[in-house]
C-alpha cells in the first residue's frame, strides 16, 4: 500500500525536478497512477509471491429482478434512493464548481444540468445490474483537468505557486478512457485484474486523496495554523480577511469535516445511509449560523469568490 503511494507521489512530483526534459517530466507525472499500480502489482505478484494477499472479488453481472420484491420494500428504497440522489446532486455540482473555477481558465461553458441528467440515466442501468455508480467526483475530475492543462510555476513574494495557462478542452480523452474501461471489463476480467493485490488498490486511493490536497484552500488554511505569520502566502483571503477570522472559519470547517468522517466511516451501515442528510443539515449552518460570527464580506473571500 505505502509502496504504491510512495511511487505514485514520486512520479507525480517528478515535474518539479530538473531531470529529463519538461515534456518527459510532465508525461511521467500524468501517468504516475497507472505506472505505480502496474509496477507494484508486478512486484507483489513475483517478488513477494510467497506472501498471501486477498485478491479482488470478481462477480458476475446479472440484472436484478426488482419486480419480485415486496411492496413495502419499494417505499424503503425510495427513502434511501432520495438520500443517495441528494449525495449525487451535491457531489456532481461541487465537482462542477471546482472544475469551472475561473483559475482553470476554461473557455467552453459549463452544462451542469445536462451532465446531471446524463448521470441519472446512466445510474438507472448501473443500479439494475449492481454496478458501481458513476458521477463527477473528487479527486478524479481535478486530476483529469490537471493532466490536460499547461501549468507554469510563478514566484510571488517568495512563494512558488502553479498557474494554469491553458487547458485542452476535449471529450476525446474521456471517450478513450471509458472505451478502454469497457474493453478491460471484457478482456481483463477475471484475469489479470484479479491478480492486483488489494493493498495496491488501497495505495491508489491514498494517492488520489493526497494529490487532491494540492491547491485545496481548506488544507492550505489548516497549514496556516502551524505556520509563522511572516511566512503566510500572499493569497487573496490573507490580504482581505483578518487572521483571526481565517482561523475561525477553518475551525468551523474542520469541525464539520470531523462530523462527516464520523458518519461516513461508521461501522454501522444504517448510520452511513444518513450521511447525505448530515450534508444537507450543514447548509443552514453555513447560511444561517456562520454569518453570525463571520461577516459576509469575509465569507465571500474565504469561499473563493475573487
Amino acid at each position: 500500500m505505502f509502496g504504491t503511494l510512495w511511487l505514485g507521489l514520486f512520479l507525480y512530483n517528478f515535474r518539479k525536478t530538473p531531470y529529463l526534459t519538461r515534456s518527459r517530466r510532465e508525461w511521467l507525472a500524468d501517468y504516475a497512477l497507472p505506472a505505480s499500480v502496474l509496477i507494484m502489482s508486478f512486484t507483489g505478484a513475483y517478488v513477494f509471491s510467497e506472501v498471501t494477499s486477498k485478491p479482488m472479488n470478481i462477480f458476475s453481472i446479472l440484472a436484478a429482478n426488482i419486480f419480485l420484491l415486496p411492496w413495502r420494500v419499494y417505499f424503503l428504497c425510495a427513502v434511501l434512493g432520495f438520500s443517495l440522489s441528494f449525495l449525487f446532486f451535491m457531489d456532481q455540482n461541487i465537482t462542477s464548481a471546482i472544475i469551472n473555477n475561473p483559475q482553470n481558465k476554461l473557455k467552453k461553458g459549463p452544462s451542469q444540468n445536462l451532465d446531471l441528467f446524463v448521470v441519472a440515466i446512466l445510474n438507472i442501468f448501473l443500479s439494475l445490474y449492481g454496478l458501481p455508480w458513476m458521477h463527477g467526483a473528487l479527486p478524479h475530475s481535478p486530476l483529469h483537468l490537471r493532466a490536460l492543462a499547461d501549468v507554469e510555476e510563478r514566484v510571488q513574494q517568495g512563494h512558488v505557486h502553479e498557474v494554469i495557462m491553458n487547458v485542452r478542452e476535449t471529450r476525446l480523452a474521456s471517450l478513450i478512457a471509458h472505451t478502454l474501461i469497457l474493453i478491460s471489463s471484457v478482456t481483463l476480467l477475471p484475469t489479470p485484474l484479479q491478480l492486483i493485490p488489494t493493498s495496491v488498490l488501497h495505495g491508489l486511493f491514498l494517492y488520489m486523496a493526497l494529490t487532491s490536497l494540492s491547491g485545496n484552500e481548506m488544507f492550505e488554511r489548516l497549514l496556516l495554523l502551524i505556520t509563522e505569520q511572516q511566512a503566510y502566502p500572499p493569497t487573496h483571503y490573507i490580504r482581505r480577511v483578518p487572521q483571526r477570522k481565517v482561523h475561525l472559519f477553518t475551525t468551523c470547517q474542520l469541525t464539520q469535516l470531523i462530523i462527516l468522517c464520523a458518519f461516513g466511516f461508521s461501522p454501522y451501515p444504517f448510520i452511513e445511509m444518513i450521511f447525505p442528510i448530515v450534508c444537507f443539515l450543514f447548509l443552514p449552518v453555513r447560511h444561517l449560523l456562520i454569518p453570525r460570527i463571520i461577516d459576509y464580506k469575509y465569507l465571500d473571500a474565504l469561499d473563493g469568490r475573487h
